[in-house]
């Protein structure tokens, strides 16, 4: 089942109802509306007038529903998942802790290979130079110990928009890179729901290690789905040329990425679908059932 994602950028209050989410939108009169919550897969929160009761959150976070906040500048701040997500989760993540050294190198050389790949194919489809990127992708080694990714993204960045003068891929960089990381902010949720829902702890990286981030094992796993992000970024620059700023209508195309066309083993797919079937193939490669990981090919 497709989960629905909603964004709240009015004042609302937000509680449950016979396992619906019930909204009031503060209007003059009052609108009332409500949604299953066994349909939601992402709820996001974008102003600071919205008031949502513990029953709501406790019956989102027990249909494994992203709760998202956004900060003062709008964009995604925090999020909230719930500590259990799979009938044997205590032995997944008791797998995923043990895994060896020599394991967790080749999982991120599959990962970076992935992503390569997924960087190469996005230059290709824009007519751009990009065939040094495969020859990247066919030498990285166990643990990608010659940091070919490192490389790759250098040579991706310098020609995906080298129609912008002066473009860098930067956080706080100008635009487009605000599309990027609001973009990568739901990619990010997502694959931190998906991590959950297959019985993983999101903070335990295969390669991200930082102490200061919750969710290393979702910046591990996003890597290949990037490219999917900057491709829709792209459409969305020159459906919009003249929109710089985000506004709410970028919001809500950019709230389409979970519902994006993928397609994962040879099986069509969205992409929400595809971060958990990419996290179930992590799990079952901790417990010993396969060797590779399920990540989506752009095509």
């Amino acid at each position: 089942m497709i989960k629905r994602i909603l964004y709240f950028g009015n004042p609302a209050y937000l509680h449950t109802n016979y396992k619906q989410l019930k909204i009031t939108l503060k209007k003059d009169p009052p609108e009332e509306r409500s949604i299953p919550i066994e349909d939601l897969g992402v709820v996001m929160i974008d102003h600071p007038q919205i008031t949502i009761t513990s029953g709501a959150i406790t019956a989102l976070m027990n249909n494994n529903v992203v709760l998202i906040a956004c900060n003062e500048s709008y964009m995604p701040h925090a999020l909230m998942l719930p500590f259990e997500g799979h009938h044997i989760q205590t032995q997944r993540i008791q797998a995923q802790i043990q895994a060896s050294e020599p394991l967790k190198k080749n999982l991120w050389m599959q990962t970076v290979q992935a992503k390569i790949y997924n960087q190469a194919k996005l230059l290709e489809l824009q007519g751009i130079r990009h065939h040094p990127l495969y020859q990247f992708q066919k030498n990285v080694k166990s643990g990608d110990a010659d940091n070919r990714e490192a490389a790759a993204a250098s040579f991706y960045w310098n020609h995906l928009f080298a129609n912008i003068p002066d473009f860098s891929r930067n956080p706080i960089g100008p635009y487009p890179n605000n599309l990027l990381n609001y973009g990568y902010a739901i990619l990010r949720s997502v694959t931190a729901r998906a991590i959950v829902a297959a019985g993983l702890y999101p903070s335990l990286g295969i390669y991200h290690h930082n102490k200061y981030n919750a969710y290393c094992l979702a910046d591990d796993l996003m890597e290949p789905y990037r490219p999917f992000v900057d491709e829709w970024v792209i459409q969305l620059m020159e459906k919009y040329p003249k929109w710089q700023e985000i506004n709410v209508e970028l919001k809500k195309e950019l709230l389409a990425i979970p519902h994006l066309d993928v397609k994962i083993e040879n099986d069509k797919s969205i992409l929400m679908i595809a971060t958990q079937r990419t996290a179930a193939s992590l799990a079952r490669c901790y417990l010993g059932e396969r060797r590779k990981l399920a990540f989506p090919k752009l095509c």
